[in-house]
């Protein structure tokens, strides 16, 4: 029943005490938790404690995996020998700015760091988050997660998302090195990772053309971020720590993996 409302709320995008009132007017919310209209709603504050306990005992990585499975079995995911595309994303901290309180202590979140990239525009933009890494397939399904500090860089998750059963992997450019070729060729999985030019070496027509075969697979975790941006609140953390906004956003991944799967049915269906 927990679980189920956490799911709720970040389908709704739902506070603690919204989840709380909702669930308390909306009989299709109770119907969905399992609640009879005769049974007294959780508050908000049993909602947190819920949450710490699943961060506590490290549960979200087996609840991805067994509504993964579940997705197996119903033909809707497919785990062996399917592509993998691995990308990162950053999320601004709570408290991202340098500001102190009365006592004179700093108030930005200690266990956050800065993460500086080159933007579009090829201006170096700043910000002080997390960051989250996750492998898809090409169906956009969540495979599996990893939650760093902001200054850790993309290419230090990149094999522990990876399941070594993959036909192909796709990434952009930043994880492209001699170390992941090689583990690459070793596990014989074929390397879809972006092509990258280095100083005094641009890129050839056969890397350009690479690069441009495979970016619109390559999109597909892109799209997968801006779903989890725009109807999870995942830009923005929530919490203080890197444990409480990890779970929160282990939940994102789990809320979109049901719905995800829910419209792959509905297409296979019709």
């Amino acid at each position: 029943m927990m679980l189920k409302a956490l799911l709720l709320q970040n389908w709704y995008q739902l506070s603690d005490p919204a989840l709380e009132k909702q669930l308390a007017r909306d009989l299709l919310f109770r119907r969905f938790v399992g609640l009879d209209i005769s049974e007294s709603i959780p508050d908000h504050s049993t909602f947190w404690r819920f949450r710490q306990q699943l961060e506590k005992r490290g549960l979200m990585e087996p609840i991805l995996g067994e509504i993964n499975q579940q997705l197996i079995e119903q033909g809707l995911y497919i785990k062996s020998g399917t592509v993998s595309i691995v990308g990162a994303s950053v999320i601004e901290a709570k408290q991202c700015r340098t500001n102190k309180d009365k006592e004179g202590n700093p108030t930005q979140d200690p266990e956050a760091d800065w993460n500086v990239k080159a933007g579009s525009d090829g201006k170096r933009k700043s910000t002080y988050g997390f960051k989250a890494h996750i492998n898809v397939d090409e169906d956009g399904l969540i495979k599996a997660t990893d939650f760093t500090s902001g200054s850790v860089h993309d290419s230090n998750c990149f094999t522990g998302l990876l399941e070594s059963d993959e036909s192909a992997v796709y990434a952009d450019s930043a994880y492209r090195s001699k170390k992941h070729d090689d583990w690459l060729s070793a596990k014989s999985i074929e390397n879809r990772l972006t092509k990258r030019a280095y100083r005094n070496r641009p890129l050839t027509r056969e890397e350009k053309g690479f690069n441009q075969t495979h970016s619109g697979v390559h999109s597909t975790v892109e799209r997968v971020f801006g779903v989890l941006k725009q109807h999870y609140g995942m830009a923005k953390a929530h919490y203080m720590g890197i444990k409480r906004n990890r779970t929160r956003f282990e939940l994102m991944c789990v809320a979109h993996n049901i719905k995800r799967g829910l419209s792959i049915k509905q297409v296979s269906c019709a």
